[in-house]
C-alpha cells in the first residue's frame, strides 16, 4: 500500500490518509479481505504518530470500509460499501471538472494540463493514459 502525506498542504494528515485508502479501495488496489499494515508499521512508514493512523482506521471502520479483527489486524471489508465508493468517484469527477474549468480559465492547453497530471501522478508512481482529443 502506497500513501503519500503532504505536510505542507492545508488538508489534515488524517484526511489525506483516509482519502488515499478510500481511493485505493475504489480503484481496486486494495481488495476486500486484504490486510492493511499495522498501526505501528504504517505510522513508522509515514513518519506520523500512531494515534493518527489509529484514528484513520477507526473512522474507516465506522464507515464500513475496513474491519478490525482482534489479534489479527485491520482488513478491507469483505462487505464493501459500494454506494460510498461510487460517491467518492462522483466527488473525484466533480473535482476534476473544476480543475478542467480552472485550466480553461487560465488558458492552459489540454496538452499542458495532461503533462501536469502526468507529473503529479509520476510522483505517486502511477501513469496517465494517452490524451483524448475530446478535451
Amino acid at each position: 500500500m502506497h500513501i503519500h502525506v503532504e505536510t505542507s498542504s492545508g488538508m489534515p494528515i488524517t484526511r489525506q490518509i483516509a482519502a488515499q485508502i478510500r481511493a485505493q479501495c475504489a480503484g481496486g488496489l486494495l481488495r476486500p479481505g486484504q490486510r492493511l499494515p499495522s498501526v505501528r508499521a504504517l505510522a513508522a512508514q509515514l513518519a506520523v504518530n500512531q494515534n493518527t493512523i489509529l484514528r484513520v482506521y477507526e473512522r474507516l471502520t465506522a464507515e464500513g470500509l475496513l474491519e478490525r479483527r482482534h489479534g489479527a489486524g485491520t482488513f478491507v471489508s469483505s462487505h464493501f460499501p459500494s454506494r460510498q465508493l461510487k460517491t467518492q468517484r462522483h466527488l473525484l469527477r466533480q473535482e476534476l471538472s473544476r480543475l478542467v474549468e480552472l485550466a480553461r480559465t487560465l488558458n492552459v492547453e489540454p496538452e499542458d494540463l495532461h503533462r501536469l497530471l502526468e507529473e503529479a501522478l509520476g510522483q505517486s508512481g502511477r501513469s496517465v493514459p494517452p490524451l483524448s482529443k475530446d478535451f
